[in-house]
């Protein structure tokens, strides 16, 4: 049988080492000697002995704070001897390596899956505020290991080492130390006052030195106050 389909770069990838490669730009591969965990619903195939064990938002903890903040991430246990493949809606997939003293403030609706040996938490996001559409708080994740996040498109990854501002339902990831704030991008005026806007109203403010990791696309807007009420945003889509 011949095909394009069947050409080099769409055949599996091996490694001789276990743990977490892009099989492709769309889909994660976890060669697995151990366990790992993962967004719920987000594997595709697997071949081997795999088991799969539902963790809420990985402990009781988490649970409360998802339920009252909106945030989080709706985890799976993958556990034993194979390779899983994982993918979300076609996003585009990669791997951030976490080392001793790192620390990531990231969307939770971005989170794909990651090593068991990271820690991370449901924290509020400093200076945020409701009026900039982001939401209150974030997952921050510290430790050892490596995550697989996603994001809707190429991304940009901006050095912040000047005072730099970021549409919130474009904002992906950034540095934990960095400190965060709203700015009103939009200019009140007559214009204004007579139904002309720009789309543009307030942007998050990011200072100190880090990174900030832009998509190219905008989640939907956060409807409602308190807990998220519609998939997408800071707070999106995660309480299913």
């Amino acid at each position: 049988m011949r095909s394009e389909l069947f050409s080099t770069e769409n055949l599996e990838k091996e490694s001789a080492q276990p743990g977490m490669r892009l099989q492709n730009s769309k889909m994660l591969k976890i060669e697995l000697n151990g366990e790992a965990m993962a967004r719920v619903g987000s594997m595709v195939a697997y071949q081997g002995q795999v088991q799969f064990q539902a963790l809420g938002s990985g402990g009781l903890g988490k649970f409360l704070k998802q339920k009252l903040t909106g945030e989080g991430v709706p985890l799976m246990k993958v556990s034993g001897q194979g390779d899983v493949f994982l993918a979300e809606l076609a996003k585009d997939v990669h791997i951030i390596d976490l080392e001793p003293g790192d620390s990531l403030s990231i969307n939770g609706s971005s989170v794909l899956a990651f090593d068991s040996t990271l820690q991370y938490d449901i924290r509020m996001v400093g200076g945020a505020g409701m009026a900039s559409s982001s939401g209150l708080f974030n997952c921050v994740f510290s430790g050892y290991g490596r995550i697989a996040i996603t994001t809707r498109g190429t991304p940009v990854v901006l050095n912040v080492d000047a005072p730099t501002y970021v549409d919130p339902q474009a904002a992906v990831c950034w540095s934990a130390n960095l400190q965060t704030g709203y700015h009103r991008a939009e200019q009140l005026g007559l214009g204004t006052l007579l139904g002309r806007r720009t789309g543009e109203s307030f942007t998050m403010s990011f200072a100190g030195q880090g990174f900030v990791v832009v998509q190219p696309s905008e989640e939907p807007p956060i409807m409602g106050s308190g807990a998220q009420q519609q998939e997408g945003g800071l707070l999106g889509g995660l309480l299913s």
